[in-house]
């Protein structure tokens, strides 16, 4: 792609960089950018800025926060004693737009990859491990966890490697979500009447 100015080919350089945005994609956007109010690009390169230096990870269950702790974790009004544990933030999102989960959440930061040179020390598998053994002492024992995972081969890995490790703890219920999510798909994409049908019809995790 030939380009009149160096900077609109820098600009468009970047913004192709982002998933799923291609050179003509990311030609139309910087264009957008050029014609509208110059504040609109100065809002939007803030809001990234900001986002990057002041976002925060929840402590406890890892999911993208602007506190400490995230607002989830927080309520009295949340199921502590259930966690859905999931992939990326990304999931925890779409979990909740189904309107039908009220429990807590544990993000993993991703699936065992073998390929991609992820294993599960790369993962958020012992803090899981720890808060179910913290809650356990504190005497609010977690009495479910839902393995809300990509049913991908990656996803199936990393539930089995889970399961073996949740077994350990006696009165644990292990289930994952029904697979009414198409295999092979990615549980961000999933509509949320088929992702709030399979976390109702949750079923027992089996080898």
């Amino acid at each position: 792609m030939q380009f009149s100015s160096k900077l609109i080919e820098n600009a468009v350089g970047e913004i192709a960089k982002l998933p799923g945005i291609g050179q003509k994609t990311a030609l139309r956007l910087v264009m957008h950018l050029l014609k509208a109010p110059e504040e609109q690009s100065e809002q939007l390169s803030k809001a990234i800025v900001k986002m990057r230096q002041d976002i925060k990870f929840c402590q406890k269950c890892h999911h993208i926060s602007d506190e400490e702790v995230c607002n989830i974790c927080q309520s009295p009004r949340r199921d502590g004693a259930i966690i859905c544990v999931v992939e990326e933030s990304q999931d925890v999102m779409a979990v909740e737009n189904t309107a039908q989960y009220f429990g807590h959440y544990h993000v993993l930061g991703g699936v065992i990859s073998p390929i991609e040179g992820i294993g599960p020390s790369t993962l958020k598998i012992s803090e899981l491990i720890h808060r179910i053994e913290k809650a356990k002492e504190e005497d609010e024992p977690i009495k479910e966890v839902i393995l809300a995972l990509s049913p991908t081969m990656e996803g199936d890995t990393t539930a089995f490697y889970l399961t073996k490790k949740l077994r350990a703890f006696e009165d644990l219920k292990i289930t994952t979500i029904a697979r009414g999510i198409p295999v092979g798909g990615e549980l961000e994409y999933t509509d949320e009447v088929t992702l709030g049908r399979s976390i109702q019809a949750r079923v027992s995790f089996a080898d």
